[in-house]
């Protein structure tokens, strides 16, 4: 199972949302005839046992941050962060949720979970994105310069990856379009990424059905291509960032990782970019580097592998300098270590930096980056260094099957001479069950 978090905003007012472990883990499904596979619900939740902060409180030195606060007391997961880039005021989220009450009584869990906030996310309110017979999945969010809210999410593998848009900060959302099912091709598709203009205009969209399709529109989002097929190979393709040229909105830039397999993530993964120049109607690939198999995680029940597997995040500055951040190994079956590179044309690529600390203990994973919306050069990078330890030895009072994950968030500004952290660290082990 690929686990995805994204990071959508402007860094001048930044409100960061995290689920990198949830409150209790379920098994994972069996293996599926088509996409990957997919997190089921035992229907475990804490919502009697959690409280819910409703406004914020200054987090400890070096500061910078509020502390961090529980959403719900549900099972809540894939976090997606979007906010608006003329008057950050306005936030938004989407998480998967697998526990509760249900939107309705033929919907399904889990269910996408919409949380707008209008004072910068000091306080927000909750509802669901949309009324589905379906599973729900992979939620994706943007915002334009115009305060239009973009939105996608997996309505199961068919119709699979849904658009809609709200012309009213979210109150209200257009009719969902979807590309798969009904006769369409392909057939099925999964994990969908987006990436907008910053007025809207133009909207990209990836996703797979085993191989890597696009779909673009440049009227809003009101109408879209058919899907583009971008590769000729036989392996198994991820979109896991995005964005378009703020010089030329014809011209948009997609981080991936492929695999041999969708279901057991054997043997090497790759790193791509993918690049259209015409508006997505052609794309071109561009190797970035190859990651040997990923690490197991034994220690989880129902962890599959693949879990800790390669991922890429892609950001671009005002000046169109990109940067992607990715974590790989040299070797199979070790942990991953973090890798930045940056380019001015997503084709020539600078050599690879690490920004990790090497530890046979210690897993690096899921990356995020986004890029300041004026200042040249300057990005914030946030990835997961996960330290997972049996808590049974030193504390017996745990469960044996908890585990602590530390996270580092890291500021990089170009040129690369050093890390500065002035954006805090998560020194506190979560605990929570993994699987």
């Amino acid at each position: 199972m690929r686990s995805t978090l994204k990071l959508a905003v402007p860094l001048a007012a930044l409100a960061l949302l995290v689920a990198g472990c949830s409150v209790a883990r379920s098994e994972m499904s069996k293996a599926r005839d088509v996409g990957e596979k997919k997190k089921t619900s035992t229907g475990l939740s804490y919502v009697e046992q959690t409280t819910v902060e409703a406004a914020p409180a200054p987090a400890a030195p070096p500061g910078g941050w509020d502390s961090e606060r529980v959403m719900s007391g549900q099972d809540d997961w894939e976090p997606a962060v979007g906010a608006d880039p003329m008057n950050s005021n306005y936030v938004y989220q989407l998480t998967t949720r697998y526990t509760g009450p249900k939107p309705c009584g033929n919907c399904k869990l889990p269910a996408i979970v919409l949380r707008r906030s209008a004072d910068g996310g000091a306080t927000w309110t909750e509802q669901f994105l949309a009324l589905s017979s379906k599973s729900q999945y992979d939620p994706q969010i943007e915002v334009a310069s115009s305060g239009w809210v973009y939105a996608v999410w997996l309505d199961a593998f068919t119709p699979g990856s849904t658009f809609i848009r709200s012309l009213d900060r979210g109150a209200t959302w257009s009719t969902g379009i979807s590309w798969s099912g009904n006769g369409k091709k392909p057939q099925w598709n999964d994990k969908p990424w987006l990436a907008i203009s910053r007025d809207g205009q133009h909207v990209y969209l990836g996703f797979n059905s085993s191989d890597s399709y696009f779909v673009y529109s440049h009227d809003f989002g009101v109408s879209f291509s058919t899907p583009v097929k971008t590769n000729s190979d036989t392996r198994y393709w991820f979109h896991s960032g995005g964005v378009v040229s703020p010089s030329n909105p014809m011209v948009a830039y997609f981080a991936t990782s492929n695999y041999s397999n969708g279901n057991n993530y054997a043997g090497d993964s790759n790193v791509e970019i993918l690049k259209t120049v015409d508006g997505g109607a052609t794309w071109t690939d561009t190797h970035i580097d190859t990651s040997r198999e990923v690490p197991a995680c034994p220690w989880a029940a129902g962890c599959q592998q693949g879990f800790l597997g390669t991922q890429a995040a892609l950001a671009m500055d005002s000046a169109g300098k990109l940067m992607i951040v990715y974590n790989a190994n040299d070797t199979p079956d070790v942990p991953e270590q973090m890798y930045v590179r940056t380019s001015t044309d997503g084709v020539t690529w600078s050599a690879r930096q690490k920004i990790s600390v090497a530890s046979a203990t210690v897993n690096n994973g899921f990356p995020m980056v986004a890029a300041h919306l004026t200042t040249a050069g300057d990005f914030l990078v946030q990835a997961h260094r996960q330290r997972w330890f049996d808590l049974e030895r030193r504390r017996p009072s745990l469960e044996p099957d908890q585990r602590g994950a530390l996270q580092d968030r890291q500021r990089l500004q170009l040129p690369l001479r050093g890390l500065r952290r002035d954006f805090g660290r998560f020194d506190r082990p979560q605990s929570c069950r993994l699987g």
